[in-house]
């Protein structure tokens, strides 16, 4: 047992940075893991190359994955990190602008030679004038990973795939995090002699930190208090699948993916895979606009259709989505949104596809939309945007994002009973139906099975009469129905719970934002709030339609800042519908907002600097 002095802490974020094929998001998900575990609430941001491979030591190669967990409630994966481990020359030149001042510095020391540091553009050794900024430990991590495996039939270039193993077994003992969980991931996941490697790798690297002077202190976050139940870590893109399985269940249909693979929404493609035994098929197609089609054909026939696809995606689907308005079938599509324009940065974050969703077609289409704001939040995401589809027979726009889907939290699994269970059947008895008929309440016609005797409609893309559903090319009945198209929308604000800031419910100041920015703005607003200034926080849910009330909730703060991952798009639709001065601040750089970023921009709106 270590004789080393443990010191106890509040909170820590630690940054894994490495070459792309260094393990560092394998190595990032296992220590998250083994926190959740532990019991502390937790934040992650995977930050990782669009490249398959890009060159081994290059900048452009540089993979990481940063957490933040603590003991108390905790939003995003922190500003800067206190700890990072750097694999190479370039996962430092990358990463070492974000380091705290006198932050911990933990470096593969084989790493540095002459060559890899000449491909991270280094003209000399950086290593001593950062010793003069951080807290710089090196450790010959390829030597002792080598060392570990000496005795087994591995090459040179095998033994080294391990290494990762290494640090993630020394950052457990520095932070007091438990090995079984991993111990036992290794042994079901690796055969032969790759499972011993790596068992043996993690040991080391763990009696490493234990046995060497160069660390004299290590460190325990004590869990966080939260509340009962049962949990466990999830992405947004996996708690978009399991969001898609539980609508199949709670609505009593066959649910039907068409998608076509794209970063980042491929992963809710794959994680569906997995449960066709709850009755849901995965349909990949061929593209974009296939996949699509297939979609709006599952939907005819009664199943829960819907797809997955991201920007460059989204924009192929319009023509499609636009047949589904003019059908008025249940559609559900999610963005998960990247940056761009054209293929952009695909692993980035960015929120620039608000206008597309709700304008993006031809004509006056309009059609719901909903944005997700954390990864568990994307899983009732989906049950909320289900369930307003088929209520109000229309496609329905899910928004998430990149770090969205690849970032994690702990999330309180929810008891089924406690879900919203509207099941749904189609029509096929036409007694006492009038046929054509829509719902006074929600504009909506009955889901008719196909084929159903006395129920025959036609469908198409071209301008149908309201009552036979024939089509028309007359100019009042065009109205007639562009009128009613928008008017369905409109109505689906019954079901939009009114906009509640989070703070005064009037002041010097309100921070509207929608999707990812949520933690971000919610901390920033709280930090601000410390220092005596009057400021909210307003997070949209709903974008289209907007809450009932927010006109009048904008209008009870002398000024509104409105942050977002765009060029200012959501501070646009504000301004055009409500005639309020929204100060937009927009980042476009792919990588989320920081809360410094926005609680610098708040202190400059209230002092008059801004």
């Amino acid at each position: 047992m270590s004789s080393k002095r443990i010191e106890e802490i509040a909170n820590v974020a630690i940054r894994f940075a490495g070459d792309s094929g260094d393990g560092m998001q394998l190595t990032g998900t296992k220590f998250t893991e083994a926190t959740a575990l532990a019991g502390n609430d937790l934040s992650t941001f995977p930050d990782y190359p669009a490249e398959i491979r890009a060159p081994a030591g290059s900048i452009a190669g540089v993979s990481g994955f940063q957490i933040h967990f603590a003991s108390r409630d905790i939003r995003t994966p922190a500003d800067a990190p206190d700890v990072l481990v750097a694999m190479n020359p370039a996962a430092l030149k990358a990463n070492i602008a974000d380091l705290r001042p006198q932050g911990l510095l933990i470096i593969n020391s084989d790493a540095f030679t002459d060559r890899n540091l000449k491909l991270a553009h280094y003209d000399e050794d950086p290593l001593p004038r950062l010793r003069e900024q951080f807290t710089l430990v090196e450790i010959p991590m390829t030597r002792l990973n080598r060392e570990a495996v000496k005795d087994l039939t591995f090459s040179q270039r095998e033994a080294d795939r391990s290494r990762n193993f290494f640090a993630l077994g020394l950052m457990y003992w520095l932070y007091g995090r438990p090995l079984d969980a991993t111990v036992q991931w290794i042994k079901s996941n690796f055969k032969g002699e790759t499972q011993e490697a790596n068992r043996r790798v993690l040991l080391a690297g763990y009696h490493f930190g234990e046995t060497t002077e160069l660390f004299p202190v290590s460190y325990v976050v004590p869990s966080a208090k939260i509340e009962p139940g049962r949990y466990r870590n999830i992405t947004g893109n996996q708690a978009l699948a399991w969001g898609i399985v539980a609508a199949g269940v709670q609505m009593g249909r066959p649910v039907f993916l068409g998608a076509y693979p794209i970063t980042p929404a491929s992963d809710v493609l794959h994680e569906l895979t997995r449960f066709r035994h709850f009755g849901v098929k995965t349909f990949q197609a061929e593209d974009e606009i296939a996949a699509a089609a297939a979609a709006i054909g599952a939907a005819y026939a009664g199943q829960l259709a819907l797809c997955t696809t991201s920007g460059p995606g989204m924009v192929l689907k319009q023509e499609a989505l636009n047949l589904a308005i003019m059908t008025e079938l249940p559609l559900v599509i999610i963005d998960v949104q990247r940056a761009g324009p054209s293929t952009g940065m695909p692993t980035k974050v960015e929120q620039g596809d608000l206008l597309l969703a709700m304008f993006g077609r031809n004509s006056d289409s309009p059609l719901p939309v909903i944005a997700a704001s954390t990864p568990g939040d994307c899983f009732h995401a989906v049950l909320d945007a289900f369930r307003i589809a088929v209520k109000y027979m229309t496609p329905v726009v899910v928004l998430s994002d990149a770090y969205l889907a690849n970032s994690s939290e702990p999330w309180r699994i929810p008891d089924a009973d406690s879900l919203p269970r509207t099941p749904v059947a189609l029509r096929k008895d036409p007694s006492g139906f009038e046929p054509y008929a829509r719902n006074p309440e929600t504009l909506a016609r009955d889901w008719v099975a196909p084929g159903t005797p006395g129920l025959e409609h036609r469908i198409g893309g071209l301008e149908k009469e309201d009552v036979t559903g024939g089509i028309s090319y007359s100019p009042a009945n065009h109205a007639r129905m562009q009128e009613l198209r928008v008017e369905k929308v409109a109505r689906v604000a019954q079901d939009v719970p009114p906009a509640e800031p989070t703070g005064p419910d009037r002041g010097d100041l309100l921070v509207v934002g929608w999707g990812s920015t949520q933690g971000a703005i919610l901390s920033a607003v709280e930090e601000a709030q410390g220092r005596g200034h009057t400021v909210s926080a307003l997070h949209l849910r709903w974008l289209s339609p907007l809450p009932a009330n927010l006109g009048d909730v904008l209008g009870r703060f002398r000024r509104v800042l409105v942050p977002e991952l765009n060029g200012g798009q959501l501070a646009m639709l504000l301004r055009a519908t409500y005639l309020v001065d929204a100060h937009s601040l927009s980042k476009v750089a792919g990588q989320p907002f920081k809360v410094r970023e926005i609680g610098a921009r708040i202190d400059a709106l209230l002092s008059g600097e801004a």
